[in-house]
């Protein structure tokens, strides 16, 4: 760092870049995950089968440091944008770094959703009624876009071998289930009628979306994992990603169903409700089955070395999802069982957002997250990941095999 630089730096602070513009020029949509992942843990507690004194208090804390970041991360996307344009448009043509385009739809939606369940409680429930509208409006667009544009530039523009299937190729597609699962809120707050019925039908509409696309992607992520093995131990936090869709899916196919009698009559509302135990009970089985198998692979991967990234907000939101799901999925059923599992989960999800939150934030101080990409190994496609070198901390995923092929050729 140049000593101009240091002069206008505190010590320590951005220590690894060349300059503190850097952060700006390598910032990338990834960085939103953090924003999921912090909204989540408010928002989840506010359906908990739990009172605890001060949770309501929490939540609004935790909603507010989200709703800061996102303003924050917003901003420094605009600047980016603004002044390295170049770099902000690679990201769409990146194999990898493309996908998370999913992630400020998600972030969107993430606060909105916290601003009626919590922030109602600080600005009114008319404001919050609005400000959730807004971003649930903003997300649900930006989300249809990313589930479209990007799996179309992964058919026609990215090169990708039968080993490239990670978790991150749902990052794209799992926003219009956010979609269902927070605009279910909305219904009742929309005047009886068209309007009311349209974005019941719009909601189920965006989970068929997401539901279907999401059956096809972690069928070929566990091919993959089954042919090809787990890969490069950067990679493995994306098997969380996984949970995403079955946690949101849950909880949309239940918040949907406790407000389809709003707009529908009988018995499509008798069926919509039903709709959330039969598609819910057996998806939440399945889910509880993936996050025994993606926790056993990321212990396995700890033991040798698991470099931290921004790949790590995968240990939140998907993990929120779930909570959520089974919350809703106890509260309809009136399970103790499922209550029980819903706090349980809530509290690996708080465990893991402190220790996933304060690793990002040493990154960002020392500005290790801002780096580029790592440069490509050549024998990438030999060396077994778990003899592969330890990689550095950076904001950027590590590159699957067939992804560092593409970027030596480019």
């Amino acid at each position: 760092m140049s000593s101009r630089t240091a002069r206008r730096l505190p010590a320590g602070l951005l220590r690894e870049l060349d300059h503190p513009a850097d952060l700006f020029r390598n910032f990338g949509p990834n960085w939103f995950a953090s924003v999921m992942g912090t909204g989540i843990v408010a928002n989840a507690a506010t359906g908990l089968p739990l009172h605890a004194p001060g949770l309501r208090t929490a939540a609004a804390v935790v909603w507010a440091s989200a709703a800061l970041l996102l303003v924050v991360l917003s901003s420094v996307w605009v600047v980016q944008w603004a002044r390295y344009r170049q770099a902000a448009r690679s990201h769409a043509r990146h194999p990898v770094m493309s996908h998370f385009w999913g992630a400020p739809a998600m972030a969107l939606m993430t606060v909105g959703a916290g601003t009626l369940e919590v922030g109602r409680d600080w600005i009114g429930l008319s404001a919050a009624v609005h400000v959730h509208a807004v971003l649930w409006t903003a997300g649900t667009l930006l989300g249809l876009v990313t589930s479209v544009w990007i799996p179309f530039k992964a058919m026609t523009g990215h090169r990708v071998a039968e080993d490239s299937a990670f978790g991150g190729w749902l990052m794209p597609v799992v926003p219009p289930m956010v979609s269902a699962a927070t605009g279910a809120a909305l219904i009742p707050h929309v005047a009886p009628g068209e309007g009311r019925l349209t974005l019941l039908l719009a909601c189920y509409a965006m989970f068929g979306i997401s539901m279907f696309a999401g059956i096809v992607i972690i069928t070929q992520v566990w091919s993959r994992l089954v042919h090809h093995k787990v890969g490069p131990a950067a990679m493995v936090p994306t098997l969380w990603i996984v949970l995403g869709p079955l946690g949101q899916s849950v909880t949309a196919a239940n918040l949907l169903g406790s407000a389809a009698h709003l707009a529908l009559p009988r018995p499509q509302s008798t069926g919509a409700e039903l709709f959330g135990f039969l598609y819910g009970v057996p998806t939440w089985g399945f889910a509880m089955m993936w996050l025994a198998l993606a926790a056993s692979i990321t212990l396995r991967t700890a033991r040798r070395h698991l470099p931290f990234s921004l790949t790590w907000w995968s240990f939140t939101f998907p993990v929120g999802t779930c909570v959520t799901g089974t919350s809703a999925l106890a509260a309809s059923l009136h399970s103790t069982a499922l209550a029980a599992s819903a706090v349980a989960l809530y509290l690996l999800l708080v465990a893991a957002w402190l220790i996933v939150a304060m690793r990002t934030l040493r990154g960002a101080l020392h500005g290790t997250l801002f780096l580029p990409p790592p440069a490509p190994a050549r024998d990438a496609r030999t060396t077994p990941a778990d003899k592969a070198p330890a990689a550095r901390e950076s904001g950027f995923v590590l590159l699957t095999p067939i992804h560092r092929h593409d970027q030596q050729k480019t």
